[in-house]
């Protein structure tokens, strides 16, 4: 818990006591404090500017005819000066009325000499004029100093406002030109994405040709026999399929430096952004600060905010950054340029090279189709014989699975009879004629399942040998009917069709 803070409140005083003595502040509010005693007048009252307030013998008259008393004074404070009150003591000493000095030597205080109270006013005089002049002196001085730190701090507000300027200035010009390199870094890496985008889309276009190619190729693998001939369509696949791998590492290759190249792009881009807005914000601070004055408001304290050091780089570091990042964007906006005439070259060399492999490919493909195309026919007769019988098992196995199928609810009813008759009790648990024939229905239609079950198994044997025929058929068949597809229907149609040229070479 944080402590209570008493408030003080003091009221200025005028100084009494010695010469150079600091202002007399008397406390009114809080905590006592020693009282201030000067060097000739002692008195226990705490308001030692107060006159010290004494008694004295104004009159002493002998009564005779009632006992002798002493008749004095009382001096009181008051707001308009001094009063008396007189007072009545008994007749302490004997003989006043014959012996006044022993009156005078018995009163109440020692008596100062006249010498003593010449000296005294003396000094007093003394001590005010030697006060008066040091107090001129001081006067002086307070002046002298007031407007010599006035100065001092107007002269340090309008160093501090013109250094701010200057800083502004300077921050504003590099503000500006991080600015104008970021605006062209992003202009240019606009144009290197649009190059990137360009030839991954020359890459996706290779990409289907050389799909085909593969495909046509994958296809022909599958022939049987004399069908697998070294022939000239797949020579021509073979290079042609050669001329794009080759062509898609080289724009792989390309394609990797411009994403490496777009990344220091962004990462040159994300330091200028950073820059711009780490400027934004200290010009936006700067101008704050250049605008205050004595009169603003929100300005405050802050208790050794002078020794608190937080600065990361000084002038000379600070323009070396921003210069730093500005040549590096310019470098990366040079080599992004470089990059961006590489991929248009490089392009428009892999369509020539990738269009010459496409013709001869299509020719050697318009002769093979036709050599295929009468050796289809015959295999198409004989594949439709065995398709007919296939048909034909096919449908056997399904009144099979039919007939299993139907013995399974007489199974389920001779099971649930036999389940039924064990819960007869005592002698009624017989071993009967009925519980004979039960077991035996069980056992018949395990036969007929078991039965059917071979046959069932020799049906989609024979089934499967079937299918091998037709697959063997169908192979040689596909083999041909794929090839034909392939050079004269899939190929060629797609070949006829693509725009290999409108497509890659822009």
């Amino acid at each position: 818990m944080s402590s209570k803070v008493e408030t003080v409140l003091y009221s200025q005083l005028q100084p009494w006591s010695t010469v150079g003595a600091t202002p007399c502040v008397e406390q009114v509010a809080g905590a006592p404090i020693p009282t201030r005693i000067g060097e000739y007048f002692k008195t226990p009252r705490p308001h030692p500017w107060r006159p010290t307030l004494g008694y004295e013998n104004i009159e002493l008259s002998p009564l005779p005819s009632q006992p002798v008393t002493n008749t004095i004074v009382d001096p009181c404070y008051t707001p308009y000066g001094m009063a008396t009150r007189p007072l009545k003591f008994p007749n302490l000493v004997t003989g006043f009325d014959r012996n006044p000095a022993h009156a005078a030597r018995a009163a109440l205080y020692t008596r100062y000499t006249p010498f003593e109270w010449t000296q005294n006013n003396l000094k007093n005089f003394n001590e005010s004029d030697t006060n008066r002049n040091y107090s001129e002196r001081l006067r002086g001085e307070f002046i002298r100093v007031m407007r010599e730190t006035d100065e001092k701090t107007l002269a340090g507000q309008r160093e501090s406002g013109r250094r701010l300027g200057e800083r502004i200035t300077d921050t504003t010009f590099w503000r500006n030109e991080v600015r104008t390199e970021l605006e062209k870094l992003l202009t240019e890496s606009a144009l290197l994405q649009d190059s990137r985008r360009s030839i991954q889309k020359a890459m996706n276009d290779i990409e289907g040709p050389l799909h085909i190619a593969q495909e046509c190729l994958y296809q022909r693998e599958n022939r049987l026999g004399t069908d697998l001939v070294h022939d000239d369509p797949e020579q021509s696949l073979l290079t042609e399929i050669e001329i794009y791998r080759n062509s898609l590492d080289k724009l792989k290759c390309l394609f990797n430096k411009m994403e490496d190249q777009m990344r220091n792009n962004r990462a040159a881009q994300h330091e200028l952004e950073l820059d711009v807005v780490s400027k934004e914000s200290a010009l936006g601070i700067d101008n704050m600060c250049h605008q205050l004055n004595n009169f603003s408001k929100g300005i405050s304290y802050y208790g050794g905010i002078e020794k608190y050091d937080p600065t990361v780089s000084t002038q000379l570091t600070w323009a070396e950054n921003s210069n730093s990042m500005v040549q590096r964007s310019q470098e990366e906006r040079r080599k992004s340029s470089q990059m961006r005439s590489d991929v248009e070259n490089l392009v428009n060399g892999v369509a020539i090279e990738i269009w010459d492999a496409w013709s001869r490919t299509n020719n050697a493909m318009a002769r093979r189709a036709a050599e295929t195309l009468e050796a289809k026919s015959k295999l198409q007769m004989h594949l439709h014989k065995i398709q007919q019988e296939i048909f034909v098992i096919e449908k056997n196995i399904e009144l099979l699975k039919k007939a299993i199928q139907d013995k399974s609810n007489p199974m389920k009813v001779a099971h649930t009879r036999l389940e039924a008759r064990t819960h007869r009790k005592q002698i009624e648990l017989c071993r009967d004629i009925a519980q004979d024939r039960l077991v035996s229905e069980v056992k018949d239609l395990q036969n007929s399942i078991e039965y059917l079950n071979m046959k069932l198994q020799e049906a989609e044997a024979q089934h499967q040998q079937l299918l091998k025929s037709r697959a063997n058929l169908e192979s040689d068949l596909h083999n041909k009917v794929n090839t034909l597809f392939i050079d004269r229907e899939k190929c060629m149609g797609m070949r006829r069709s693509f725009p290999i040229t409108a497509t890659i070479k822009y």
